[in-house]
């Protein structure tokens, strides 16, 4: 496999990536969870039903609608130059995502629960355009299922994020046993499992006080860590692709 000096560059921070993926839960990552959960009951019970709901909605939209089909793609780009338009993708996509969610969050309440779903289209988008932009097929459905890992990843404790690192390892050879309808696909089961740990901290805008700062930062930063997390996702792909006679990457892991 040749590789470019671009291509050699970003190999660190890639297997940085992929350590940090595999790592175990500590300490810090427990007390995390517990401090999520203790605002996760700080919200009422309908509430969480329509967030629940709002999740479900975004899953199956994103597995057979066609409202996530924009994106170009670069015919014949490098990976230097495919991430050099990915970088601007994340910053417009960080700053728009910013300044929705502090005018929501200093609304009250019940704008900032309007928002929710908003922000998940957001980055469900921003996703899209970042796989188009990698030259993936999005209307396929198993690349809409990879965009999906992509976005449980980000939104993990850490279990739950190595638990879906592990599916996406080698994710073209593991894609082709997925079922070919898409009907087939336990979609049910991925959303339960999603529900458990996505946005938690972003619930934090709920809370009234704290809901313009909450929206602002946290916006900003959940959607440049989902970006950094696809930019990896895809060069791990990438030099997935790449490997001679079908040998497998070289992938670090943890003790």
């Amino acid at each position: 496999m040749h590789i470019n000096s671009y291509e050699e560059q970003i190999k660190p921070e890639l297997t940085k990536w992929q350590l940090k993926m595999q790592k175990r839960p500590n300490f810090i990552d427990r007390t995390s969870k517990k401090f999520q959960d203790k605002i996760n009951d700080i919200i009422p019970d309908k509430i969480h039903e329509v967030i629940t709901g709002t999740i479900k909605q975004m899953v199956r939209g994103v597995l057979t609608g066609a409202e996530f089909t924009t994106g170009q793609s670069i015919p014949g780009a490098s990976l230097e130059e495919i991430e050099t338009a990915v970088r601007k993708k994340i910053d417009f996509y960080k700053k728009a995502g910013a300044a929705e969610g502090g005018i929501t969050g200093a609304g009250g309440f019940w704008l900032a629960l309007a928002e929710f779903p908003i922000l998940i289209g957001i980055k469900i988008k921003l996703l899209f355009e970042i796989a188009a932009l990698y030259g993936k097929p999005i209307n396929d459905y198993r690349e809409r299922l990879f965009i999906l890992h992509i976005f449980q990843l980000t939104f993990s404790s850490q279990k739950g994020r190595q638990e879906v690192f592990a599916q996406m390892i080698q994710w073209d050879q593991h894609s082709r046993d997925l079922p070919n309808d898409i009907h087939q696909f336990n979609w049910k089961t991925f959303q339960q499992e999603y529900r458990d740990y996505i946005d938690l901290a972003k619930m934090a805008q709920l809370i009234p006080g704290i809901g313009a700062a909450v929206g602002l930062i946290v916006n900003y930063r959940l959607l440049d860590q989902l970006g950094k997390n696809a930019m990896n996702a895809y060069r791990m792909r990438w030099f997935e692709e790449r490997m001679l006679g079908g040998e497998r990457t070289l992938l670090p892991t943890t003790a």
